[in-house]
């Protein structure tokens, strides 16, 4: 009897782990900085459901003053405390996990509600979504303020490649304003672009956006995956784009098949000077993780 009481013990409280460490660099690599960018730590997340509501599928990350915000692909922000330490992720609580809302106040429908990019627009979050494309303006408690205008090549939903093929990433800086980009480049185009509202960039890089973020004043770091169904080869690659001249410069390329234990990175965010963290969507699955990782882009 006492061996069963132990064992429910040890698997509540598996239920309740928040994070553990997560070995995501391939096992013969051992320093700490690869390419471009210094690992500086890795955590397998989960959390048990808040408000009924399950911590799954994050589709990108936004953080300030030690809080960390998340969307998920079925309308869900959730609130996150953080703190990180000497280069460590020493606290994750979540602290609170809402559904999206309309003005009124009313719960987004099922077609309006894949929330695919997060952003800070000063003390709002910029929200962007695939299916019915368009970026909206959202207060800490997941309730709609108002539409925000995107570039007049993004509004047409048939121009795209397909419903989950929309904005999956956005940015903001003062200087350019909301940046966004689809998941893949709009149909009979070959060439990525993104589109500021009356202004667009064009460069070749390879696989899908899922993430950017600013780097600085002119760069913008972003976030592409790639995964074979057949191979099951998972590729993520994080490239630098200057929005002065649209030069492109890989900062990483991590490779399943070069012994990069990766799973479906969607979410980035700017946490310091060249430190990031990275979030990955578990698609609900049992057999995919929700991975935060931290590194610094180093020259």
């Amino acid at each position: 009897m006492k061996i069963i009481v132990y064992f429910f013990f040890i698997f509540l409280s598996c239920l309740n782990a928040q994070m553990k460490d997560y070995a995501i660099k391939p096992n013969n690599l051992k320093v700490k900085t690869y390419m471009n960018i210094k690992i500086l730590d890795a955590k397998e997340i989960h959390f048990p459901d808040k408000n009924n509501l399950a911590f799954t599928e994050i589709s990108d990350l936004a953080y300030k003053n030690k809080k960390l915000f998340a969307v998920g692909d079925k309308g869900v922000l959730y609130t996150m405390g953080i703190l990180i330490d000497k280069d460590t992720i020493t606290k994750l609580k979540l602290i609170s996990a809402a559904r999206l809302k309309d003005e009124s106040g009313k719960k987004l429908r099922k077609k309006y509600r894949d929330s695919e990019g997060l952003v800070f627009v000063d003390d709002k979050l910029a929200i962007s979504f695939e299916g019915k494309e368009r970026i909206d303006l959202y207060d800490f408690n997941g309730v709609k303020i108002k539409n925000l205008q995107i570039h007049k090549k993004l509004k047409n939903e048939k121009d795209y490649q397909g419903n989950n093929k929309g904005l999956e990433a956005v940015a903001f800086s003062k200087k350019y304003g909301i940046i966004t980009a689809p998941e893949k480049p709009l149909k009979n185009k070959k060439i990525r672009t993104v589109y500021a509202k009356d202004k667009v960039w064009k460069f070749k890089a390879e696989g899908s956006i899922s993430g950017m973020e600013f780097i600085s004043k002119n760069k913008l770091l972003i976030l592409f995956r790639d995964f074979s169904y057949v191979t099951r080869e998972r590729i993520t690659t994080l490239v630098e784009l200057n929005l002065k001249n649209s030069q492109t410069k890989v900062i990483a390329k991590m490779d399943s098949y070069k012994g990069w234990k990766l799973d479906n990175f969607e979410g980035l965010t700017r946490v310091g000077k060249n430190k990031f963290l990275m979030m990955s969507d578990d698609n609900d699955s049992l057999f995919q993780k929700t991975l935060l990782v931290l590194f610094e882009i180093v020259d």
